[in-house]
């Protein structure tokens, strides 16, 4: 059995108050301590997410005011509004905070000026901020920020200027703030890239920065943290930033810190080294200058590059820049040339070509020689082709319809016998019918003229000219069908006529037109004919002929471009000529009239899509009336010294092309 002692409780000992303070002070500072080595430490507080102001750390504060110099507005990429704050000294703390649909800047320890105490109108460089508002306010300066419109704000600092840019959502996820990013991508162990100005979407985790001049190592180590990229900072990285970030993506984050540092930075594979702008663009003059000088000792060869399908010619220029064409190849090669040039080529190489062979001979060390031959691989693949299907359509419709009537009297001297004759009226002095009483006809004639050396006889009766008449010539034109009717009496003649016309057409001409060419390159196809006619040369005296063609031809030209998607460009002129008529010039015989139709276009048509590229409609509507004055406009009756003409044309010219492309695969 085991027994424990019961111990009376020991008296407690008093501990001096200066003691416990340090130790509170002690224990504070450590705690501090651990949590900046946490990441947690680079989140925003509370305050800040609940849009109070965070106030700045008074021990990074400098006791001295420093005064606002230069207020500036500036329309940024993508329509941001970019306030740039300047200062006359170190030590300023701005403090910014959303308010409603403003942004406030405070900047507790500075002065401003009474000239730059006043509202700017900004509202015309289309941003989202509308108005800027400076005022003094107490002991510090207030910058009132009044936008408009869903944005975005950010703020950072470097050297004496604080830098607020509101950037509108739709746009900030492409650009980095205060500029354009740089563009950089992963690469493979070995390589690096080499920072081009060009803008790029941001993909990394959203961040979320608020610190007052904060070391930009510190920044990047939490950048480092965020992304798990291996961040290496040459020894030059030093100094602090001012960041204010509220959700941007840590890679255009890691560029605002860049930026606002004159820092730059080289990606290779899951490394990011980063270093001052000027180091590392020593460091990259110093590898290239030590890339020529391997280049300049390595060791020449020689390759031959069989061209087949493109021009070598061709090929060589287009490797070259500035180019020395030399003598022509000899009597085996059958003309040639050669090229020196800095293009794809060291200092020391060549390029040369082969007309005969359609070869290159390309001359420099091992690395460029096979830079040269994918290119060339790359450029010399065969060419795709296209047939282009035109066909043109001409398609003409005509009515016509022309009613009338003609009346006739005629004296005929005739002493008696009548007769009722039908047939067509040609004139009011021909008396043509074979069914007339011509025997007494031509008794009466005989009677009337007793002494006539030449009496008519039976014969002549049907183109017996009677000595006068009168005829109201209102029928229709030639042509038309005409039935009329005589009344012939002792010495006048009565005549009517009544004729009528209609008149139907219908044509349609077809032409097909078609051609296939490689892709850019013009394809002519005509068909047609050469019309002689004469022209006269020389003075009036001695005027000599010469024979002349026109050509009368339908003509398709057209040169068609395949694009990356597929479909086919073409550019096309289209021609179709037709004979109208002659035009008589006397002695010279006459010179032919031509019909031209032209269209030049260019149009975007999908493989095998057909596309009417244009079209002429031509309609035509004639009404004529021929009449005799006052009987014509007779009620009903004046129908009969009428003659009523109507005409309708309809003309229509349309054009239709088919493009399809035909796909030539690479043999071997």
């Amino acid at each position: 059995m085991i027994v424990s002692k019961a111990q009376a409780p020991r008296p407690a000992r008093s501990i001096p108050f200066g003691v416990v303070t340090g130790l509170v002070a002690g224990l504070l500072a450590a705690t501090a301590g651990v949590h900046a080595a946490q990441p947690v430490s680079y989140a925003v507080p509370l305050l800040a997410q609940a849009g109070l102001p965070v106030a700045a750390d008074p021990a990074r504060q400098l006791p001295g005011a420093v005064g606002v110099s230069k207020i500036d507005f500036k329309r940024g990429e993508g329509g941001s509004g970019k306030l740039i704050l300047s200062f006359d000294g170190e030590g300023a703390a701005p403090d910014m905070r959303a308010q409603g649909n403003s942004i406030v800047v405070d900047v507790g320890n500075s002065t401003l000026p009474a000239s730059l105490q006043r509202p700017l109108n900004v509202s015309d460089f289309a941003t989202p901020v509308q108005r800027i508002d400076a005022v003094q306010s107490g002991t510090g300066t207030r910058i009132v920020l009044s936008a408009q419109g869903d944005f975005e704000p950010m703020a950072y600092q470097t050297g004496r200027d604080f830098i607020v840019e509101l950037v509108p959502r739709a746009a900030a996820p492409q650009r980095a703030v205060g500029g354009t990013a740089l563009a950089t991508g992963a690469q493979s162990a070995g390589t690096s890239v080499l920072a081009e100005d060009a803008p790029r979407a941001y993909s990394g985790q959203a961040v979320t920065f608020n610190f007052q001049d904060i070391p930009v190592r510190t920044v990047l180590q939490m950048i480092a943290e965020e992304s798990g990229l291996n961040i290496v900072a040459s020894d030059s990285v030093q100094g602090n930033v001012t960041l204010r970030l509220i959700q941007v993506p840590w890679d255009q984050a890691l560029d605002i810190v860049l930026q606002a540092r004159q820092l730059d930075k080289r990606r290779n594979g899951n490394v990011v080294w980063v270093a001052p702008q000027s180091e590392i663009a020593a460091f990259e003059q110093a590898r290239e200058d030590a890339r020529l000088a391997i280049e300049d000792r390595a060791e020449m060869v020689t390759e031959y590059i069989p061209i087949s399908y493109g021009n070598a010619e061709d090929i060589a220029k287009l490797l070259t820049e500035e180019s020395k064409t030399g003598a022509g190849g000899g009597s085996a090669g059958g003309g040639g040339g050669t090229q020196n040039s800095r293009g794809f080529l060291s200092s020391r190489g060549s390029l040369s070509f082969d007309r005969r062979t359609n070869t290159l001979l390309a001359i420099d060390i091992p690395a460029r020689v096979q830079e040269i031959k994918r290119i060339v691989a790359a450029l010399d693949k065969p060419v795709d082709q296209v047939v282009i299907e035109a066909r043109i359509v001409i398609a003409n419709e005509s009515f016509a319809r022309d009613i009338g009537a003609r009346f006739g009297i005629t004296n005929n001297g005739l002493i008696d016998g009548r007769a009722i004759t039908s047939g067509s009226l040609d004139s009011n002095t021909n008396y043509q019918n074979s069914f007339a009483e011509y025997q007494q006809a031509v008794r009466n004639a005989r009677a009337q003229n007793p002494t006539n050396p030449n009496p008519p006889v039976d014969a002549d009766l049907p183109a017996h000219l009677f000595p006068t008449g009168l005829n109201f010539a209102r029928a229709a034109p030639s042509g038309a069908g005409a039935l009329a009717l005589t009344i012939l009496g002792n010495t006048i003649n009565w005549d009517v006529e009544i004729s009528a016309l209609q008149q139907e057409g219908r044509g349609e001409v077809i032409s097909n037109p078609r051609i296939i060419t490689s892709n850019q390159r013009e394809a002519v196809i005509s068909q047609g004919q050469e019309i002689g006619y004469l022209t006269v040369t020389g003075g009036q005296s001695n005027n000599v002929p010469t024979v002349e063609f026109k050509d009368v031809l339908l003509e398709l030209r057209v040169t068609p471009t395949i694009t990356n998607d597929g479909r086919v460009f073409l550019a096309m002129d289209i021609k179709k000529d037709e004979i109208s008529g002659y035009t008589d010039v006397g002695a010279f015989g006459s010179i032919p009239n031509l019909n031209k139709r032209t269209i030049t276009t260019a149009v975007l048509v999908d493989d095998g899509q057909t596309v009417s590229i244009g079209g002429v409609y031509e309609f035509r509507d004639r009404n004529d009336l021929s009449k005799i004055p006052f009987l014509g406009d007779l009620p009903i009756v004046g129908n009969l010294f009428k003659n009523r003409s109507r005409s309708k044309e309809k003309a229509e010219l349309l054009i239709f092309v088919t493009p399809k492309v035909i796909r030539v695969a690479q043999r071997g």
